[in-house]
């Protein structure tokens, strides 16, 4: 008969060889009660109504469907009051390190005026952190993953990852960033991992690994979801997973910074980041003059405006960190946030699917802090010009002056890689909130970032867009293969 101290040790083992384990399922007809719903005004100063569990039922708000969470928002009625009626949740309980696993069907992204957000919040913002897991505005590609914290947090630019740092400083208020603007990771290899691509290829996984280390985070197409994740044991650590898409790490104590987080999923209109790009989209500004007037009186647009999630699940490590149970409402709505002056010359936001047709220039005094989804989350954007519409191949020129050359090199557009050889000609070529550094550094490569791109760069943008351009419709106003004539990128 095995002793006592044999049994506890080989339990220890079998424990400790499990990896991560399930804490918290959050999927099907429980989902709604593990959430406080929030009725506060927007503290981003979107156009939105947010309702009670109750009315959002009642109004067909949110629902269960073999299996699967709906969370929308209304697209019968012209809104009046303090905007459109939605939905945000934040979990009743709180978490320190974890596995959180989300598979979504579908997002309410890519939508003229909707700006809706997945992430995790610490209460007294941002001295407990913050981490944006999917954002974005209007007709945005590509996803970003970012951090907000106090003052002492920064990230490597560069490791075993396969998105590009544009920013490394954590810190909300970090000398040389836009205000609000954290360490920001872009998913640059994969456009669909956001808004309408992402829901024309049938959803997805995101999944964010918080440890003491490193918070991680990889998101897999549909179809491409790692074995073990399907079976219920996930474990990033198997090698079936990849390259994370994100790793931040670096100088960050990240018990220090993070700590208590609840989750939260929101759908907000127009607003502080939504609401002031709205004129630097050609496809939604052609809409109506201003997004609030939009959102207001088109209902039906925003039919596609939902989440749809098949699951989403919370694992521990039984020798690490995990939830501490706390159940309390969601975080306060009056955190404080300072917007600097709007320039008409500077482009915010994503990329779109009709992207500005206007060079710009910005300079400190002017850099807009869009994208307050919690209080925090800015993000300064240049427009970069090009060939005024002549047609001609080769015509990335970029508009660059000398207080434009002292901007913090930060935009909100994905990476596009680059060399795979070939050319095209442009029509136009101004995409918001892209820089030249943007299209390289592709596979992690780090690559110097600056007003005027190496002809190698310009070889490495023509070769990756003739080889991707019916994916690139929805960053380019008009793109076609040299010797073809210009083709529309227009969103469709």
């Amino acid at each position: 008969m095995l002793s006592r101290s044999v049994l506890a040790l080989a339990g220890f083992i079998s424990l400790s060889t499990a990896g991560y384990v399930l804490e918290d399922d959050y999927s099907g007809d429980q989902f709604f009660s593990m959430f406080d719903f929030f009725t506060d005004r927007d503290p981003t100063n979107g156009y939105v109504t947010y309702v009670d569990q109750t009315t959002a039922q009642s109004n067909n708000l949110i629902g269960t469907n073999n299996g699967s969470v709906y969370i929308g928002v209304d697209h019968t009625n012209v809104a009046s009051g303090l905007g459109r009626s939605s939905v945000r949740l934040t979990s009743t309980k709180t978490y320190t390190h974890g596995l959180i696993i989300l598979d979504l069907n579908h997002m309410p992204g890519g939508i003229c005026g909707t700006w809706p957000a997945f992430w995790t919040v610490g209460a007294d913002w941002p001295n407990n952190g913050e981490i944006d897991i999917i954002e974005g505005v209007n007709s945005q590609v590509g996803d970003a993953m970012t951090l907000h914290t106090r003052e002492g947090c920064s990230i490597s630019s560069s490791g075993n990852f396969s998105g590009y740092a544009l920013t490394t400083d954590c810190y909300v208020d970090a000398e040389g960033q836009a205000s609000n603007a954290g360490c920001q990771i872009l998913d640059s290899n994969d456009p669909a991992s956001y808004g309408t691509p992402f829901n024309e290829g049938q959803g997805g996984v995101f999944v964010t690994e918080w440890t003491s280390a490193a918070i991680k985070n990889w998101f897999f197409p549909r179809g491409s979801e790692p074995w073990d994740i399907a079976s219920g044991s996930p474990d990033p650590s198997s090698g079936s997973w990849g390259t994370p898409v994100a790793s931040f790490s670096g100088g960050c104590d990240i018990d220090s910074f993070f700590s208590n987080h609840q989750i939260v999923f929101d759908t907000t209109f127009c607003g502080d980041w939504a609401g002031n790009v709205w004129s630097t989209d050609s496809v939604c500004s052609s809409k109506a003059s201003t997004c609030e007037d939009f959102v207001q009186n088109n209902p039906s647009a925003f039919a596609d405006t939902y989440w749809s999630v098949n699951s989403l699940k919370v694992y521990q490590n039984p020798f690490g960190s995990s939830s501490n149970g706390t159940t309390h409402g969601p975080p306060s709505p009056s955190i404080p946030v300072s917007i600097p002056p709007w320039s008409s010359a500077v482009s915010g936001g994503w990329p779109s699917a009709a992207a500005s047709t206007a060079t710009a220039t910005a300079t400190a005094s002017d850099a807009p802090t869009a994208g307050f989804s919690r209080g925090g989350n800015g993000r300064f954007t240049k427009t970069w010009g090009g060939n005024n519409g002549d047609g001609g191949a080769g015509a990335f020129a970029a508009t660059s002056t000398a207080a434009d050359a002292s901007q913090p090199e930060i935009t909100s557009g994905p990476s596009l890689g680059g060399g795979d050889g070939g050319s095209f000609a442009t029509d136009y070529t101004t995409v918001t909130a892209l820089t030249y550094g943007d299209f390289s550094g592709r596979q992690g490569q780090k690559v110097k970032r600056d007003a005027s791109p190496g002809v190698g760069e310009i070889d490495q943008v023509r070769g990756h867009m003739q080889t991707h351009r019916k994916v690139h419709r929805h960053l380019f106003k008009h793109v076609g293969l040299a010797g073809m004539g210009p083709g529309s990128a227009a969103e469709e």
